[in-house]
C-alpha cells in the first residue's frame, strides 16, 4: 500500500476544497512546486496532483505548474482534472507525469476512454467520484445515474487497472473514508483501488490495509497538521 499526498491546484495555488465545493476552499501555499518538493523530502513515494480549474471549466490554467512539479521531484506523480482528450494526456506524459487520471470523460465519452486505455495502458487511471453511491462528474458539480460499483465492473472489462475512489461526502471532512463502499469495490473487482476522501488518521490507514487497497490519498489532514506523513508511513 502506498501513501499519496494530494496537491490541488486552483489559480496556481495549493488549496483544499470541502466536499468538492469551490466556494469552500482553504489556500495552503502559493508555491505548488515547493509543496511537491516538501512532500518528497518527507518521504512520499508518489504525488497526486489535480487541476481544479480544468476539472470545472476544461481550461488548463495550471499546466506550467504541473510541468514544473514533474521536473522538480524524483518521485512519480499522477495528474487529474479536465483530462478529456488524447492530446492532453500526451502533453502531460511528455512533461514527465507518470499516470493520468480520467474522471468525467469516463462517463461521458467511453470511446475516448477506450482509446486512451488502448494507447497508454496502465498510465491511465480512472477516478470514480461518488455521491450516495452514484458517480459525480464535472468537477463534482453534477451527479450521474451510474452506480459506482457498476462503473467499476465496466472499467475492469475495458482494461483499466487502477482507479481512485472518492466518496465526496467524506472529502475534506476528516471523518475517515467510506470503508463500506471501498470494501465492496475491492471485493467485487480486480481493480487496484486508491482510496481518497476523509483519510486522516493512522487508524484509517490500518483499516484500509485490511481492505487490501492499493493506495491512499491524503490531503486536508496533512495540510491542517491533524496528522503527519511520517506517522502514516510508519503504519504502512
Amino acid at each position: 500500500m502506498i501513501l499519496i499526498p494530494a496537491i490541488d491546484l486552483l489559480d496556481g495555488r495549493c488549496v483544499r476544497l470541502q466536499q468538492g465545493q469551490y466556494n469552500q476552499q482553504t489556500i495552503y501555499s502559493d508555491s505548488p512546486v515547493q509543496m511537491a518538493e516538501y512532500w518528497e523530502e518527507k518521504g512520499a513515494p508518489y504525488l497526486h496532483v489535480v487541476d481544479l480549474d480544468a476539472a470545472r471549466t476544461n481550461e488548463v490554467k495550471n499546466k506550467e505548474y504541473i510541468k514544473k512539479i514533474a521536473q522538480s521531484v524524483q518521485i512519480p506523480i499522477q495528474v487529474g482534472g479536465g483530462i478529456r482528450s488524447l492530446e492532453r494526456i500526451e502533453m502531460y506524459l511528455k512533461a514527465g507525469v507518470t499516470r493520468v487520471i480520467i474522471g468525467t470523460a469516463a462517463i461521458t465519452d467511453p470511446i475516448f476512454l477506450k482509446k486512451a486505455i488502448d494507447y497508454y495502458g496502465d498510465k491511465i487511471v480512472v477516478s470514480i467520484d461518488a455521491k450516495n453511491g452514484y458517480v459525480a462528474t464535472e468537477g463534482w458539480e453534477e451527479t450521474s445515474d451510474v452506480k459506482a460499483i457498476k462503473l467499476g465492473h465496466r472499467l475492469q472489462k475495458m482494461g483499466v487497472k487502477t482507479i481512485v475512489y472518492t466518496d465526496i461526502a467524506k472529502d475534506g471532512m476528516l471523518q475517515g473514508p467510506n470503508f463500506d463502499e471501498l470494501k465492496q469495490i475491492t471485493e467485487q473487482t480486480d481493480l487496484q483501488v486508491i482510496a481518497s476522501g476523509g483519510v486522516s488518521t493512522p487508524k484509517d490507514i490500518e483499516q484500509l490495509k485490511q481492505l487490501n487497497v492499493y493506495g491512499a490519498i491524503v490531503g486536508k489532514a496533512l495540510y491542517d497538521g491533524t496528522v503527519t506523513l511520517e506517522s502514516l508511513l510508519e503504519v504502512v
